[in-house]
C-alpha cells in the first residue's frame, strides 16, 4: 500500500471512529489498533493526535472544496445564484460528514493549535465567500464583517440542522437570505 493509500485508510479508520467513539477516544494507539496497524505507522502518518485532527479537518475541507467548486461553477453569475450555491453547499457539507465534522470542531477548539488550524480554515471560507460575492457588492468588496457574519450563520444554521432543530431547505433559504441581504447592505 502506498503511503497515500495508507494515509486514506487511516483517515477513513479515524472518521469511523469519531462516529462511534467520540473525539474523546481517538488516539493514535487506538487508531492504529482498529486500523490493524502499527503504533509506529500511525504516529509516522501524524506525529500527535492533533495532527490527526488537523489531518481529519484538512480531508473534510478538501471535500467542501470540491462542493463549492462545482456549486459556483454550474451557478448563474447572479448574487441570489451565487448565495444558494454558497448555503446549499455548506449545510450539504456539513450533513454529508454528519455529526462527526461537529465533534472535529468542538476538538479544534482544544489547544491554541488546533484553534489556528481552524481559523486558517475559516480565513479560506471567507476569503472564497469575498471572491464569489465581491462582483455583487459596492467597490466589489463585501466588508470582513459581513463575511464573518456569513461564516457563523453557515456554521450554526448547519449545526440546527445536524441537530434536527431546523428543517434542512428551511435553514438553506435562511441562510441564503442572510448571505444576500449582507451583501446587499454594502452596495
Amino acid at each position: 500500500m502506498t503511503r497515500e493509500q495508507r494515509a486514506r485508510q487511516l483517515l477513513d479508520v479515524a472518521w469511523a471512529l469519531v462516529g462511534e467513539e467520540g473525539t474523546d477516544a481517538l488516539t493514535l494507539g487506538r487508531l492504529a489498533e482498529a486500523a490493524g496497524v502499527a503504533k509506529p505507522l500511525a504516529y509516522d502518518h501524524f506525529e500527535t493526535r492533533n495532527g490527526l485532527l488537523a489531518a481529519l479537518y484538512a480531508d473534510y475541507d478538501q471535500r467542501q472544496t470540491v462542493v463549492f467548486d462545482e456549486r459556483i461553477g454550474s451557478a448563474k453569475a447572479r448574487l441570489k445564484e451565487r448565495a444558494h450555491a454558497i448555503a446549499s453547499g455548506y449545510i450539504d457539507c456539513v450533513l454529508s460528514q454528519g455529526s462527526e465534522i461537529q465533534d472535529i470542531l468542538a476538538a479544534l477548539a482544544g489547544s491554541p493549535e488546533l484553534r489556528e488550524v481552524r481559523r486558517r480554515y475559516q480565513q479560506d471560507f471567507i476569503d472564497k465567500c469575498a471572491q464569489w460575492l465581491g462582483p455583487f457588492a459596492a467597490g466589489e468588496v463585501v466588508p470582513a464583517s459581513g463575511l464573518w457574519a456569513i461564516l457563523g450563520a453557515a456554521e450554526t444554521l448547519s449545526e440546527a440542522v445536524a441537530a434536527d432543530a431546523v428543517e434542512h431547505a428551511a435553514a438553506e433559504a435562511e441562510l441564503e437570505r442572510v448571505i444576500v441581504a449582507i451583501v446587499k447592505r454594502s452596495t
